[in-house]
């Protein structure tokens, strides 16, 4: 076997979510849910969102912890490069919507760029087949407050206009994670114009 194959193999292992969630190709869940951005609220839907172009939803455990304040932060430092791949961004955990608004608005985190979603009783993470972990008693966030709820597992899906799933990227740091989904969306809009180029 090649190095090359070997290492496209390694890579692939790497990204895949060591769960059951959906995978490329499946159909992605409709969803609506209540959002925040900037600390203003507003209705998320993924079917309307999808009509501007590809949708990178991605979930995470909890707002206010180590791992997602870092995916949070990378995600709204490269919102401009996901916007000019023409893709739309979405987080979602299990957190109250009063939570999501002051972490949309933090600028040390989604710093008003970086909508999130809430998905208080897991079933949009369900939908996704993620893994819902109950969060131990006493668990408290970055700021000293106990977390109240469950968690999904750090996994990102890009879905397409069609509503399909076309990559689940899950098993990375949270850094890795974005810049994994960065490098799929743009892989994305470059085949959509290769394809238009030949047409």
């Amino acid at each position: 076997m090649s190095r090359f194959l070997v290492a496209v193999l390694l890579s692939s292992a790497i990204a895949l979510p060591a769960f059951a969630a959906l995978t490329p190709g499946a159909t992605a869940p409709d969803f609506s849910a209540r959002a925040s951005l900037a600390g203003k609220e507003f209705k998320f839907s993924l079917k309307h969102a999808l009509k501007k172009g590809p949708v990178v939803v991605y979930f995470y455990p909890s707002a206010f912890t180590g791992g997602c304040n870092i995916q949070a932060h990378t995600f709204a430092a490269n919102m401009q490069k996901f916007f000019a791949a023409g893709a739309t961004v979405i987080g979602v955990s299990l957190d109250k919507i009063a939570t999501l608004d002051e972490f949309s608005a933090d600028p040390q985190y989604c710093a008003g760029k970086l909508p999130v979603a809430s998905d208080p009783d897991g079933k949009i993470a369900t939908s996704f087949e993620l893994k819902i972990s109950d969060a131990h008693a006493g668990i408290k966030n970055t700021r000293g407050v106990e977390i109240d709820h469950a968690f999904a597992e750090r996994t990102t899906f890009i879905v397409t206009p069609d509503g399909k799933i076309a990559a689940t990227i899950g098993g990375l740091s949270p850094t890795e994670n974005v810049e994994k989904t960065l490098a799929a969306v743009e892989g994305l809009g470059a085949a959509k114009h290769a394809k238009q180029s030949a047409t």
